[in-house]
């Protein structure tokens, strides 16, 4: 009875194989009904005892199966603990990356077709669904940590991801941006620039700051990493010459903010700008310990910069 309960093989009526789908630390209680619920066995009970006697409880991986017919509760089991199929992984998407870095990220990490990825981060179907006055996603693909199947399509994980942004972008975050005069795409703007200049979550609100001061009084931002975002990810020392690319994005020829968000900000930087430190600083520098130098009056700032100046030729000797 044993063997023809859990050696035999069991029919479904539908087309196979079948893709069935285990989450990231499912039970095995949850599988068993789900294959049951899905009719690809017969008894999720039996599954369950299946599993217990193989041993296999916790050994079952989270991936996406393509689940041949006539399986053996056995056999199935020896698909979900060593059996080919596209398993989950976890894929950290950092703070201030473009959309060409997230794909080349997931094109290694999960097999992703990098061009089709960046090709449909500028579909318009699909960059409505987050702003219709956006031409690209960029900005709108939120940091963090993610499980994504191998060899999932580009557009499963754009829709992960915009959900993920989806639920951070509360209703009160909605209001407090109405509140600053901004819309959620300009906040996204500034944050992308901040999350340029730093990675200091400390700095952020005071970075975010200054450059509110400055789009306050019609001041230039003149933030290198949109220079940077021009040159095309090949970030280098910024001389006189490139401050002079004819762009929307150089904000050293053009007052207020670029069109659009120059990477994808995280969670931190976005914050920053909708809730900035209060002073009156209109300038920074890179210090000599890692950080940011703030000044209020060029005057002050020029002293700073010639101050790290100094500091970069003693030490590059």
């Amino acid at each position: 009875m044993l063997y023809y309960t859990f050696f035999t093989s069991n029919h479904f009526s539908f087309e196979s194989p079948i893709q069935f789908e285990i989450k990231n630390n499912e039970p095995l209680s949850t599988i068993a009904v789900n294959l049951e619920n899905q009719k690809i066995i017969p008894n999720s009970l039996n599954f369950k005892i299946a599993a217990f006697i193989y041993g296999a409880e916790k050994k079952i991986k989270a991936a996406r199966y393509k689940i041949p017919n006539d399986l053996s509760y056995i056999e199935l089991l020896d698909l979900f603990t060593k059996g080919d199929a596209d398993y989950l992984r976890k894929v950290i998407i950092i703070p201030g990356h473009t959309v060409q870095w997230i794909a080349s990220r997931l094109k290694w990490s999960v097999f992703v077709d990098s061009s089709d990825f960046v090709n449909k981060t500028k579909d318009k179907l699909i960059t409505n669904l987050v702003d219709e006055n956006s031409k690209s996603l960029e900005g709108y693909l939120l940091p963090g940590k993610y499980y994504f199947y191998e060899n999932s399509s580009p557009v499963e994980i754009i829709e992960l991801m915009l959900d993920s942004f989806k639920t951070f972008w509360s209703d009160k975050l909605e209001q407090r941006a109405n509140e600053l005069g901004f819309t959620k795409h300009e906040i996204l703007t500034l944050a992308s620039i901040v999350d340029g200049e730093t990675n200091m979550k400390s700095e952020m609100p005071i970075i975010a700051g200054v450059y509110l001061n400055r789009l306050r009084i019609g001041m230039k931002l003149q933030a290198d990493p949109t220079i940077q975002y021009l040159l095309n990810g090949n970030w280098r020392r910024l001389f006189n010459d490139v401050l002079k690319i004819k762009s929307p994005y150089n904000t050293y020829l053009n007052s207020d903010l670029p069109p659009g968000p120059i990477n994808n900000p995280g969670k931190d930087a976005i914050l920053s700008c909708l809730f900035s430190d209060k002073h009156d600083y209109l300038y920074f520098v890179a210090d000599t310990a890692g950080g940011h130098a703030f000044s209020k009056t060029f005057n002050e700032h020029l002293k700073k910069v010639n101050n790290y100046r100094q500091w970069l030729k003693k030490n590059s000797k």
